[in-house]
């Protein structure tokens, strides 16, 4: 089935829309930064994640690499055509995808057309990333950030994730897993580990939001563990871009 809805997105008979989130400064209130999302419609009109699909590890590789290059693509070209205010934009990246040579084809030429500076744009990487070369993966972070691009390590803590691997790629931005944040306000270790990564951010110098914040009481938790920035459906949900440059919407 997943093969199916695979196929009919590839192929553009089953819409993609780019859609934005925010990502709030918890201190202050005040929208920081918005992630950059790709929605398909499933058969009943509803948008869904793409994630569910690039993780599936039944699907062939390449076909993992071309729907992340389609979501990477219309994301980038979106942008060129419908600039998104002057915060940071996240932009979620498989790591796989970095294997590709049409990726690094495509990236260049992608910076060029946007209205805005590269620095501004932070690639999020998956905690997939685990499962790949270190080195490899180091290489194609300089790389990026020889572009002006910044490095964000997305999902940390939803599965066997290394903490000595994230360290050694030495992200930008570290984006903790909704199962970190799920009911924390009742389970203590998650709460202190939330924390114990707020230290650890704050002496790397490294940008810290939790994902997935649904509550009032999560979002208490959260601040309560000093994480700085957050995102999340009680921020509101993703909005399409498109909404947004009409006028029509706000995030």
């Amino acid at each position: 089935m997943k093969e199916d809805i695979l196929q009919s997105v590839l192929s553009g008979r089953r819409r993609a829309v780019t859609c934005v989130q925010s990502i709030m400064d918890l201190r202050t209130g005040e929208l920081v930064a918005k992630e950059i999302l790709t929605r398909f419609e499933d058969q009943y009109g509803q948008m869904q994640s793409v994630g569910s699909l690039l993780e599936d590890a039944s699907l062939p590789p390449e076909s993992r690499a071309d729907l992340d290059l389609l979501c990477v693509g219309s994301v980038f070209e979106a942008l060129a055509e419908n600039p998104v205010t002057d915060h940071l934009l996240f932009v979620n990246l498989h790591p796989q995808t970095l294997e590709s040579p049409e990726f690094w084809n495509r990236i260049q030429p992608w910076l060029w057309d946007l209205p805005i500076p590269p620095h501004r744009i932070v690639l999020e990487i998956t905690e997939a990333f685990t499962t790949h070369d270190l080195e490899k993966l180091q290489s194609f972070a300089r790389s990026l950030r020889n572009m002006e691009l910044r490095i964000a390590v997305d999902d940390l803590g939803s599965g066997a994730a290394s903490l000595s691997h994230m360290a050694q790629l030495a992200p930008d931005f570290i984006k903790v897993d909704r199962s970190l944040v799920h009911q924390a306000h009742r389970r203590p270790y998650q709460a202190a580990l939330l924390n114990a990564l707020a230290v650890f951010a704050e002496r790397m110098g490294t940008g810290y939001i939790a994902e997935g914040i649904e509550t009032f009481e999560e979002l208490q938790a959260v601040i309560d563990a000093d994480v700085p920035w957050g995102q999340g459906f009680i921020f509101g949900e993703p909005v399409p871009l498109k909404l947004l440059s009409d006028g029509s919407a706000r995030s």
